[in-house]
């Protein structure tokens, strides 16, 4: 049996037949397709679409890399289990979509890519936005897709996209290998006709697997552990991935080991689980790392061991440190020189306490007491931060944070990507749910956070669900406030001005810069930008879109604003300019070092100063062999 449907009906009826099954849930793999239309994809994908829109929901994008973050959030929303699909027409549309399919490659967050491609047979050639390449016919701009796709194919051929559609499903629902996942459709191809078996179409359901670890290696993980007098847990976001939390929990607790979480990984352990120590490396709390300095085994458990983790290779500074990398993926299981233990992060997490507890192993007395007096001590530096002693005044951005930390409970959700915020939500928030804090910070891609929230509102409709942005991240990509409008999705945006790019000033007068370029100021007469702040009215923007904006000047016109955007139930922005507007948040100051090369050689004393600094720090660098 056969059915004859062009190849972008017959795409989209197939996507509408593909679930993931994880411990006996089954849900849909591609939940919807978000789609700009050009001449690339409206008369092939834009029809089909059309023509299923009983099978298929379609959601109307703004910007092409904007529809892959509102489709990454609804995937890490939903635990890697269910995603979107996002069509764009040729040329740019097309190109616009590399940013976003970095960050979901990077992440491990699948997303599947459908861009419009020039013709497969060639009639007229060049055609409206092709880039002609000389030595190769075969090359478009979807090219520049392939190093940031885990899958990439181009269907040439209607028959051609059988055994690719079902490799980019396989690549989707693997928990090693997912990321984003690119089909360039030519525009012809889109539009022709094929006799499709009947069998392309029928349900197949993708297990998402949960594999246990190899005997040998489990019982080598037990024995160093129970070896070791000072060990570290460090939770990546392979914890949430897998929906270890309870099992992270239940380790924890039954070894007493302390838990420091990477940003990715923040939430693994509710803020007040006794063995929670908060987050680690540069954006870390002083009680993580203090502790990784002198732990004699760190248990990485889903993490990549980014620069700001493992604070540029200078923070495991115990001589004798050894590492123990659980990890569902071998190529980070043996980072660091470590010992892998190759499993699903809660089934190994799972194995690993049955042994263990079989030993009756838990740390010493003496070293439980340590971390915990420590952390009440960090705790009390929150508390400090948060503070506020007059409330009719401007906040600073950790007040800013301490007023949302009193009014949100465990059903809201926040999100942030980049600029000051993640330093500070980092170190100072206290989760209260395992997916509360939905920080993007494998890419920290300024312009992800009103997209995906989104996307994780369309994934949880019930909660609330906040985007919290800085000036300069509301500015590269403001546009998804019209989709929110349109189809009522009930977000609330926090914008927090404080006229530039904050985080990168900071970094910039650490390294010899003197904030060089990170002002939205005038220019001066020498050229740099530090006039007077530019009268631009951000509020006044996101009220244009169509969005419902609440100003606050003060800490007290703060809390109301904050409580009346939580209840609502259309999408609702708050409008906060922060004191400090020069200088970084003043929240507590980076507890471990980030390489960022300063000038070897320079006349100003500022980058002077800096390198004789920066020296300093790399000489405690090391490689763990």
């Amino acid at each position: 049996m056969t059915t004859r449907l062009t190849v972008a009906q017959a795409l989209v009826r197939f996507l509408a037949a593909q679930y993931t099954e994880r411990d006996g849930v089954r849900q849909r793999l591609i939940g919807a397709t978000w789609g700009i239309f050009g001449h690339g994809n409206v008369a092939g994908l834009g029809q089909a679409l059309l023509e299923h829109t009983d099978a298929m929901p379609y959601h109307q994008g703004r910007n092409e890399q904007a529809m892959v973050h509102a489709a990454v959030g609804y995937a890490r929303q939903s635990g890697r289990l269910s995603t979107h699909a996002v069509t764009t027409s040729i040329g740019p549309g097309a190109t616009n979509l590399v940013t976003g399919a970095a960050l979901a490659t990077i992440n491990h967050l699948p997303v599947l890519l459908l861009p419009g491609d020039i013709f497969a047979t060639r009639p007229a050639d060049p055609v409206l936005q092709q880039l002609e390449v000389p030595y190769a016919g075969d090359v478009s701009v979807n090219d520049c897709l392939r190093p940031v796709s885990k899958y990439f194919d181009r269907i040439t051929r209607p028959e051609a996209l059988i055994p690719s559609a079902l490799n980019a499903m396989r690549v989707l629902t693997d928990p090693v290998e997912t990321g984003a996942v690119t089909l360039a459709l030519p525009q012809d191809v889109q539009a022709e006709a094929y006799d499709w078996p009947e069998e392309f179409f029928t349900e197949r359901v993708w297990t998402v697997r949960r594999p246990g670890a190899d005997p040998t290696e489990l019982a080598e993980a037990v024995r160093i552990i129970r070896a070791a007098k000072r060990p570290l847990v460090v939770a990546g976001g392979g914890v949430h991935h897998s929906r270890a939390e309870e099992a992270l929990a239940e380790f924890a607790g039954t070894t007493g080991i302390p838990v420091a979480s990477t940003q990715a990984g923040k939430g693994s352990l509710r803020h007040d689980h006794p063995q929670d120590v908060g987050g680690i490396g540069h954006t870390g709390t002083a009680t993580a790392d203090e502790l990784a300095r002198t732990a004699d085994l760190v248990i990485g458990v889903g993490t990549r061991y980014t620069d700001f983790t493992t604070a540029s290779g200078t923070l495991f500074a115990n001589p004798d440190v050894r590492f123990l990398n659980l990890n569902v993926a071998p190529f980070d299981g043996h980072k660091l020189a470590g010992q892998p233990l190759i499993a699903d992060a809660r089934t190994g997490l799972e194995e690993l306490t049955e042994r263990l507890e079989m030993h009756g192993h838990r740390v010493a007395p003496s070293y439980a007491t340590e971390y915990t007096e420590d952390k009440e001590r960090w705790e009390q530096r929150v508390d400090a931060c948060y503070e506020v002693d007059e409330p009719d005044i401007r906040p600073t951005q950790p007040q800013v944070l301490g007023v949302l930390d009193a009014l949100v409970d465990e059903s809201d959700i926040l999100i942030n990507a980049a600029g000051s915020l993640p330093g500070d939500l980092h170190k100072l928030w206290r989760t209260r749910s395992r997916d509360q804090y939905h920080l993007e910070y494998g890419y920290s891609c300024m312009g992800y956070e009103i997209p995906a929230a989104i996307g994780v509102k369309m994934a949880a409709p019930d909660r609330p669900v906040w985007a919290l942005v800085g000036d300069g991240t509301y500015l590269m990509m403001p546009t998804e406030i019209v989709t929110a409008v349109q189809e009522g999705i009930a977000i609330k945006v926090l914008i927090i001005q404080n006229h530039g790019y904050a985080s990168i000033g900071g970094l910039s007068e650490s390294v010899g810069g003197e904030r060089f370029g990170t002002a939205y100021r005038y220019p001066s007469e020498d050229g740099s930008y530090t006039g007077p702040p530019l009268p631009v009215d951000l509020a006044a923007n996101a009220a244009s879109l169509g969005m419902r904006v609440l100003r606050a000047k003060t800490v007290r016109d703060l809390r109301e604003a904050l409580a009346e955007a939580r209840a609502a139930d259309t999408p609702t922005c708050v409008y906060v300019e922060t004191q400090t507007a020069d200088t970084v948040s003043g929240a507590p100051p980076a507890q471990a070092w980030w390489d960022v090369p300063v000038a070897e050689t320079a006349t100003r004393p500022s980058a002077v100063k800096a390198r004789e600094l920066y020296e300093r720090h790399v000489s405690t660098r090391r490689r763990h062999l």
